[in-house]
Order: C-alpha cells, then sequence, then structure tokens
C-alpha cells in the first residue's frame, strides 16, 4: 500500500472522543484574557504589589477605561502534556490575589483548548 494512503488510514481509524483530538494543545499551557473596567495603572499596580509579595517563598505553598492583560503559562518540562491546571492557577492566582477578580468589569476569556483542564483546576492547593 501507498504510504500516504497508509496515514491516511491511520488518521481516519483514530478515535476522536481520545484525548488527542479534543485535549487542545498537545503541550501543558494556558492563554487568559481578562478584562477590567478599572484604569490601567490600578492594575498594573496590583498586579507588581502582589507579584513583589511572592518574591520569597514565604506565605508559599507547593503544588471608566477598559483595561485588557493577556497572560501565558508554559510548563517547563517539553513532555508535559496534562498538569492539572497549573498553568491556569498560576495566572488565576495572581489575578485573585492582587484583589483584581473583584474589580468593576472583570471579565475572564479562556477555554479548556487555550488552557489545558482549566475546567477541573483546584487553584487552592497552588
Amino acid at each position: 500500500m501507498h504510504p500516504v494512503r497508509w496515514f491516511l488510514i491511520v488518521l481516519l481509524a483514530i478515535d476522536c472522543t481520545s484525548d488527542l483530538c479534543s485535549a487542545g494543545p498537545l503541550h501543558a499551557q494556558c492563554k487568559v484574557e481578562w478584562y477590567l473596567g478599572i484604569p490601567c495603572k490600578v492594575v498594573y499596580e496590583s498586579l507588581v504589589s502582589q507579584i513583589k509579595k511572592w518574591a520569597t517563598m514565604a506565605g508559599c505553598t507547593m503544588g471608566g477605561q477598559r483595561c485588557l492583560y493577556k497572560a501565558m503559562s508554559i510548563s517547563q518540562t517539553w513532555y508535559a502534556i496534562r498538569d492539572h491546571g497549573t498553568n491556569y492557577c498560576n495566572l488565576y492566582n495572581l489575578m485573585e490575589g492582587s484583589g483584581l477578580t473583584e474589580a468593576g468589569g472583570y471579565k475572564e476569556v479562556t477555554s479548556d483548548f487555550l488552557c489545558t483542564q482549566r475546567s477541573s483546576a483546584n487553584c487552592t492547593v497552588y
């Protein structure tokens, strides 16, 4: 059988209910957009303040104007496919810790396809 035909038959034979067809990216990662109805300067200062609070391991447990922030977190290991929502939690915990999830006009735009295992993430453990 011709190699191209064989390849197409194998592709067609894959069960698309499997993780290969529905899981999203082939590497654990997360892309999120947040829209906020507060001045960008307030958002920036809140995020920087929260990052500075996290500058040490202290307190860390292991495991009128519109403003748009985009963020991305990618697993460092090249072979990571699933991450139990860790990449999402890395980003969400920054927003939540800074109090921005309670800000006027807050809106999060992402999905399980853009954010590995986001819907099953438990951000209280990371």
